[in-house]
């Protein structure tokens, strides 16, 4: 049997290593490539990294600039630990647990914590998901690794398998899970299109969003999901935690200076796209401990008097 092809993410992540070692000492805002890893179908990380990955061909037009896929916060974070990506949106907690060799452009915008089920279910709150079947997330994502913590913390028991957003949306409509989990922004696409044929409820999570606030001071705070965000639903608690855009410390910093200013100066243009772009402004934008900024970043932010 021959040998099988090499595909183009293959080829893409192969050559990244050389391009980084090669524009490691450069002064000028330009690289060869930026790959940027953002998160799975159905996630505001795929459509907010598609959305900047838009901004910066416009501003680093020499730049080909790659969206790259993925399970979301910490197979980011493992990608660019490899080298196999420049650029990687991450929750704030997980990128805190492993923060070595990467450095932040910015805060981008809070994710909420959802738990939804279907409007028939008997589930009311968390101490009823007791031994049923919940999705917790794709494997490598910023919902697993929240969720896997809070299980751990408050002894939450279940059946617990790993699916995007996309995929536990579709489980739950065909009654194959009886709830998911979802850390992502308002609203997530893929339950806002559960919504146009399926009632859902949004449980509260208020009770967990003070104890892991309590015991995780800085990445979690409680938050609520507004009315406004998905139709027909009513205001639900549940905890929030801060969104990051990373790169890798040895990407030169003219180069971060680029990408920085590209995100703040153009997240009116992105927020059409999505509205979670609306939070980007300067003033939150550094708020990224214990995450330092990138020396590119800083840059820029002094010149704004940040």
């Amino acid at each position: 049997m021959g040998s099988a092809q090499p595909n183009r993410r293959t080829v893409v992540l192969g050559a990244l290593a050389v391009a980084l070692a090669a524009c490691s000492g450069r002064g000028d805002a330009s690289y060869p490539e930026l790959v940027l890893a953002t998160g799975p179908p159905g996630a505001v990380f795929r459509e907010i990294g598609g959305a900047l990955a838009t901004e910066l061909h416009g501003t680093m037009p020499q730049t080909e600039v790659t969206v790259l896929g993925t399970g979301a916060s910490t197979e980011n974070l493992r990608l660019l630990d490899e080298g196999r990506a420049h650029l990687g949106i991450s929750s704030l907690d997980a990128a805190a647990s492993d923060p070595d060799g990467v450095a932040a452009i910015g805060r981008l915008y809070d994710s909420y914590l959802h738990l939804v089920v279907r409007a028939d279910s008997e589930i009311a709150d968390v101490d009823d998901l007791t031994g049923k079947r919940v999705s917790f997330g794709a494997t490598g994502s910023g919902t697993e690794y929240t969720m896997l913590r809070l299980a751990a913390r408050i002894g939450l028991n279940v059946d617990d398998t790993r699916m995007d957003q996309a995929a536990s949306a579709r489980a739950l409509a065909k009654r194959e899970i009886d709830a998911m989990f979802s850390l992502t922004g308002i609203p997530t696409p893929a339950i806002t299109d559960l919504l146009r044929h399926e009632s859902l409820r949004c449980l509260p999570l208020d009770r967990q969003a003070a104890d892991m606030a309590e015991a995780y001071p800085g990445s979690y705070f409680p938050a609520t999901i507004p009315a406004t965000a998905y139709p027909g639903l009513p205001p639900c608690p549940t905890l929030s935690v801060p969104n990051v855009l990373l790169a890798r410390t040895d990407m030169p910093d003219a180069v971060a200076r680029t990408i920085t200013e590209t995100v703040f100066t153009t997240a009116d243009a992105m927020a059409a796209k999505r509205p979670e772009a609306a939070q980007i402004n300067v003033r939150t934008g550094i708020a990224t401990s214990p995450i330092p900024l990138h020396p590119g970043a800083v840059q820029w932010f002094r010149d704004q008097k940040a």
